[in-house]
């Protein structure tokens, strides 16, 4: 062989059979910008109308306060006064607690119920009537002879110490377990007394169950909360090792059901404000059900025409809630219900990569939703921090 044409050969088959070294490319780089990272300010010029101060008092309904002593108490009526907010309903009045799980892994479990009668005494005494507490229920012990009974007694007796409602929390039905282990589904029968209960009470049960139906799906392109399962990566729910989305609703639709006599709000407009039709039609077959807007502020923000029709629809059934407590952030909510302001910015990307327009609701639609529904569902609201108008 030719010398010169063996040296070439030689050159070109290294050339092949090295490893390809990476350019480094410029901090700037449009192709290596992080999916993580992509979220431009928008460029478009339009009317703003921020909103830091509802219009009318408004109860939330859905809020989680722990570990509540009175300079926390006073600080947080301070915040409420500042926007507005007549009354705050705390879901979590039995607080919670860590002991170690019968594996040996730290788990949580409710307080005891003297916990709930120290939070409602400090609130009489500190700031009558402007937080109200729900109690909880612990479903560990079901299974147990006589747990059913025990539950109710405790449940009778946080309502008549000044518990305004019960809260079931979304680990019934996903990791909720019997005394022998097995998954407590969500229309588990040997709950039956506990909703019964709440029925002859005259107390309402808000009720989370689930989570958003693409915390199940594959964390790839095609997930529209890909930002949250990357950043969260605990919230996913893999279908091999889960009960199916569709059938924990399922569930707790036959809940609903299954107690007409009962009042339910179903928390997080049941995980389906992204399907406002058929949220519409399971208000439509039960009376008994209402919702609120915790969390899901953005599912309505992006559909501004379809859920301000729906609003107006359903305007006795929804109610305002906000769940997380951080006050910079309720003007987010205050603008998309009030204002017809275009394309803002959410304040939390993991629940939407997309921007916000108002709804600008009419006022006797409002007023429902911050305050007239909330009073007519939850007992012994102070009627006095309301206007008239939509009591």
């Amino acid at each position: 062989m030719n010398p010169r044409l063996a040296l070439a050969l030689t050159l070109v088959l290294a050339a092949v059979a090295a490893p390809a070294q990476e350019t480094a490319a410029p901090a700037d780089d449009p192709a290596r910008t992080s999916f993580m990272d992509y979220n431009p300010p928008s460029t478009l010029k339009v009317p703003e109308h921020p909103v830091e101060r509802a219009r009318h008092p408004f109860v939330d309904v859905h809020n989680h306060q722990f570990d509540l002593d009175e300079p926390k108490l006073r600080e947080l009526v301070a915040a409420m006064d500042a926007m507005n907010m007549g009354v705050m309903v705390n879901l979590s009045g039995r607080g919670f607690r860590r002991v170690t799980g019968p594996d040996g892994r730290p788990t949580a479990r409710l307080q005891e119920p003297d916990h709930l009668r120290d939070l409602i005494a400090l609130g009489e005494r500190v700031a009558p009537g402007r937080i109200v507490h729900f109690t909880n229920v612990d479903v560990s012990g079901v299974g147990e002879s006589g747990w059913a009974e025990r539950a109710v007694a405790e449940l009778e007796a946080d309502v008549a110490a000044g518990a305004r409602g019960l809260k079931i929390y979304k680990s019934l039905g996903m990791d909720s377990r019997d005394v022998a282990g097995q998954r407590i589904a969500v229309d588990d029968p040997r709950l039956d007394p506990v909703f019964e209960a709440c029925g002859r009470l005259g107390v309402p049960v808000l009720i989370h169950t689930a989570d958003p139906a693409p915390f199940w799906r594959p964390k790839d392109r095609l997930n529209e909360r890909l930002y949250e399962l990357v950043e969260i990566p605990g919230r996913y729910r893999d279908p091999a090792s889960n009960v199916p989305w569709e059938q924990l609703l399922a569930e707790q639709h036959n809940r609903f059901r299954g107690h007409p006599r009962t009042r339910f709000i179903a928390a997080h407009l049941g995980w389906l404000g992204n399907d406002l039709g058929r949220l519409g039609a399971l208000l439509d077959e039960l009376p008994n059900v209402s919702t609120e807007i915790g969390a899901v502020l953005a599912e309505l923000g992006r559909q501004p025409r379809v859920a301000r029709e729906w609003l107006v629809r359903h305007q006795d059934r929804v109610m305002f809630g906000k769940d997380s407590w951080e006050p910079s952030e309720y003007p987010y909510y205050f603008r998309v219900l009030e204002t017809a302001d275009d394309y803002f910015p959410y304040y939390r990307r993991r629940h939407a990569f997309w921007r916000l327009y108002g709804l600008d609701l009419p006022d006797e639609v409002l007023r429902k939703l911050y305050y007239g529904n909330a009073r007519r569902l939850i007992p012994g609201l102070d009627a006095a921090r309301f206007p008239v108008a939509a009591r």
